[in-house]
């Protein structure tokens, strides 16, 4: 199967990935801290990334991104790059949600691994600035029971919401991830211990790509010119008569 490549700059971190066997686990990744300094590193990333292995656009199978809910320029960013070299390549495209890259991720968390049960639930929330958050609630089936032994996303049961803290809607979550725990620690501790609250776990090109591969195999990957991105929410900012009645 050919390589995918995956990016995403919803956050505050720039993230390259790319797969040369899309079946496989083995993963190319280039993942930094750089805020607004994204812009200026993610396509030199991608050319880099490319050539290290020896390939180029047209050896691909698919481009992968992340569509939000983030931090708005990063998300027209990321959009704007996937749908310049998929028109370019004439590539199919892999639109991936911030959250169920999160979600991705987390199923190799420790606590996901350890937990002695057939099925988990948990719930990511990230902070979307303004007093609220993003999230959604997940569940995933042990890996060993999946068919053939092959790891098995996480299945979003609702959709993502924006919301203030305390209207997460938990539920039966047995764990928290995303940076909204570490924002509002002190609401989430209410429900769970803080030993099942992870901040620390946020959006990568590593879990785009995890997405991305189960999109192709189900044939859901879309062409470009249906590409858009996902912001959840139309407001940038509060008004400075908002500000001043928090």
């Amino acid at each position: 199967m050919k390589p995918i490549l995956a990016i995403d700059t919803s956050s505050a971190w720039c993230s390259v990935a790319l797969s040369l066997d899309p079946s496989a686990e083995g993963v190319v990744l280039r993942h930094e801290l750089l805020g607004p300094g994204a812009s200026q590193h993610l396509l030199p990333w991608i050319t880099e990334l490319l050539q290290q292995e020896g390939i180029t656009l047209r050896d691909l199978g698919a481009i992968a991104v992340g569509i939000g809910p983030g931090a708005f320029t990063g998300v027209r960013l990321a959009v704007a790059v996937a749908q310049g070299l998929a028109l370019a390549s004439h590539l199919p495209v892999a639109p991936v949600a911030s959250l169920d890259a999160i979600a991705a991720s987390a199923i190799d968390h420790p606590w996901i691994q350890a937990m002695d049960v057939s099925k988990h639930q948990f719930t990511v929330a990230i902070d979307a600035r303004m007093g609220e958050v993003y999230w959604a609630n997940y569940s995933v089936m042990k890996a060993a029971q999946a068919s053939g032994g092959n790891t098995v996303l996480p299945e979003r049961t609702g959709d993502i919401q924006l919301s203030r803290p305390e209207d997460v809607q938990i539920g039966i979550s047995e764990c928290v991830f995303g940076s909204a725990v570490t924002q509002y620690s002190s609401h989430f501790e209410e429900y769970l211990p803080s030993s099942q609250l992870d901040g620390s776990l946020g959006v990568s090109a590593s879990g785009v790509l995890r997405c991305a591969k189960a999109m192709l195999a189900k044939g859901r990957l879309i062409a470009v010119d249906q590409l858009e991105p996902l912001y959840v929410r139309n407001k940038v900012a509060l008004t400075s008569a908002e500000r001043g009645a928090k």
